[in-house]
């Protein structure tokens, strides 16, 4: 009997950066994206599936197919996963792979391992993949990429069950170009859920940064219509920016692992409750308990609590990202997290490299204007795209001149300031009445006066003061701006330190005039003197 693939109904009804609010949909539930799966070891489960799915509003979990056969065959076979677990929701298997990159193999075939995974009947099953891992050299990494794949082929020809969605494992580890094929190549096979394997390890080390190059490059070479499940990372801290670059379903055992070890997970990093004296969190476990108490508590009691915070917490973060989504602001959040560790911020700073990818598959339309930090939001799609419109709409414009505005209008009336600059300019050098009229709004640089109320450009709040990389970054673009246009430039100051700080910044062309832009008359008495002459003659 041939193999027939279930495609997975993935409908995706919000989208900020590269992350989505969506609903993967399976022949019997619905869950929706992006979700955390927690990893449940029927064999020693610290929260039992039912009172994560009552108590906690758990709507999918994961278990391990290789563990449950291998301790509970017959019988889970018989019940089937779901009754066999007691959990209503979705249910994953995963294949026990991980285990063979940690133990170094496992005493089962893929035919066994998935003929299992169809007699308990889970709603997603994973195929058995060879994980890179993290560590592992180019000659081993390809090995596991080519098996992989060879294994994926075997698979569709021995599953029988229409019903199950099948996952996909991209692997290739930190070899990005490995991971690359590895991606293209699983895409082309009848998988309707794409997962990037072997991130543990990189995240065990704060290696941050290379997990933001390896899921950006899975995510540039899949469909966008298919999910991404990224294995093993769960994590408060860091699932904002695996949501942010693409990734929609999560599994991990870190609640449960982190609470045998005493350790207390926030999204701003992990703490040791031995060293802790209060408990920051407003979830039901710490709202109940203190520091001291849950210290006393004996070993199997503290990691019950333990992982139930943990828990909490992840799944908290998990609604604040789709929150934030919803709202326009998931980079802002990802501005705020970045600082909660130097090893986030590399990470967050490595955005860049992937900006103009992040641009064209970002939304254009945002309900709220953008909060601009600092210099890593140089990177942020609405930036990238707004100058990447202007310089298509300004390249080769042809005319008398044009008229920069170094100087902030934010808070100014548009028209009365663009008025007083083309009158400013016109005292000086006649005939530039018909000239481009600019003004300097950093970060973006130089922008036309008719866009200063569009978006972004209107719609950016930012320090007063900003850091020299920001005005730096902007003075570049604007005189590469000015160079396309290909005019003569009369630059007007309106004196401030802010705006001669700016022209001080490169070599601007053409004339420089200060002018008091905003009281009666131009340049206070209505004169408008250059820089020479104010020199000569300051009164």
């Amino acid at each position: 009997m041939r193999f027939q693939p279930c495609e997975a109904a993935f409908e995706v009804r919000r989208k900020d950066v590269l992350g989505r609010i969506g609903y993967l949909k399976t022949p019997r539930t619905r869950v929706e994206t992006p979700a955390l799966l927690p990893v449940v070891n029927p064999s020693k489960p610290v929260l039992t599936p039912k009172e994560m799915e009552e108590e906690y509003g758990v709507r999918a979990l994961i278990t391990n197919a290789y563990i449950v056969r291998k301790y509970f065959g017959q019988e889970a076979a018989e019940k089937g996963i779901h009754k066999f677990l007691g959990f209503g929701g979705l249910v994953a298997t995963d294949s026990g792979a991980y285990q063979a990159l940690r133990y170094g193999g496992i005493d089962a075939r893929q035919e066994e391992i998935l003929d299992f995974q169809e007699a308990i009947h889970p709603d997603v099953g994973v195929i058995l993949d060879v994980p890179t891992g993290s560590e592992a050299d180019e000659v081993h990494a390809r090995f596991t990429v080519e098996e992989t794949i060879r294994r994926a082929d075997e698979a569709v020809k021995l599953r029988r069950k229409k019903d199950i969605l099948w996952v996909g494992p991209i692997q290739g580890g930190t070899h990005l170009d490995l991971l690359a094929f590895s991606a293209r190549e699983m895409s082309r096979r009848p998988y309707p859920i794409l997962a990037l394997g072997s991130p543990t390890a990189v995240m065990e080390r704060y290696r941050y940064k290379t997990l933001v190059d390896m899921i950006a490059t899975a995510k540039m070479n899949v469909p966008p219509s298919r999910p991404l499940h990224l294995f093993g990372a769960g994590h408060p801290s860091m699932l904002s920016f695996a949501v942010a670059l693409g990734c929609d379903l999560f599994d991990s055992a870190a609640y449960a692992l982190f609470a045998y070890e005493g350790r207390y997970m926030t999204e701003e990093g992990t703490f040791k409750l031995e060293n802790m004296e209060y408990l920051p969190c407003g979830c039901p476990t710490c709202r109940k308990s203190t520091a001291g108490e849950m210290k006393s508590l004996g070993p199997g009691e503290r990691a019950r609590r333990l992982a139930s915070h943990n828990l909490w917490a992840t799944l908290s973060e998990v609604e604040k990202i789709k929150q934030a989504i919803c709202e326009g602001r998931l980079w802002e959040l990802l501005e705020r997290r970045a600082r909660a560790h130097p090893a986030l911020l590399e990470a967050f700073r490595a955005f860049g490299k992937y900006s103009k990818f992040i641009e064209r598959h970002s939304p254009s339309d945002k309900p709220r204007g953008i909060f601009y930090y600092g210099p890593e939001s140089l990177a942020r799609p609405e930036i990238c795209r707004f100058r990447k419109r202007l310089e298509r709409c300004l390249a080769g414009i042809a005319g008398s001149g044009a008229v920069l505005l170094v100087a902030q209008p934010w808070g100014q009336p548009p028209e009365e300031f663009a008025e007083r600059a083309k009158e400013a300019a016109e005292k000086r050098l006649p005939g530039r009445k018909k000239a481009l009229t600019l003004a300097f709004v950093p970060p973006l640089g130089a922008v036309p006066m008719e866009l200063l109320d569009a978006y972004p450009a209107g719609k950016i709040t930012a320090p007063q003061e900003l850091d020299e990389e920001t005005v730096e970054d902007a003075v570049k673009y604007s005189l590469g701006i000015l160079g396309k246009i290909g005019c003569k430039v009369v630059a007007v100051s309106d004196g401030s330190p802010q705006a001669e700080k700016i022209l001080g910044i490169g070599s601007w062309p053409g004339e420089k005039l200060t002018a008091n832009l905003f009281k009666e008359g131009i340049g206070g008495d209505g004169i408008i003197r250059s820089r020479e002459q104010e020199k000569r003659n300051p009164n």
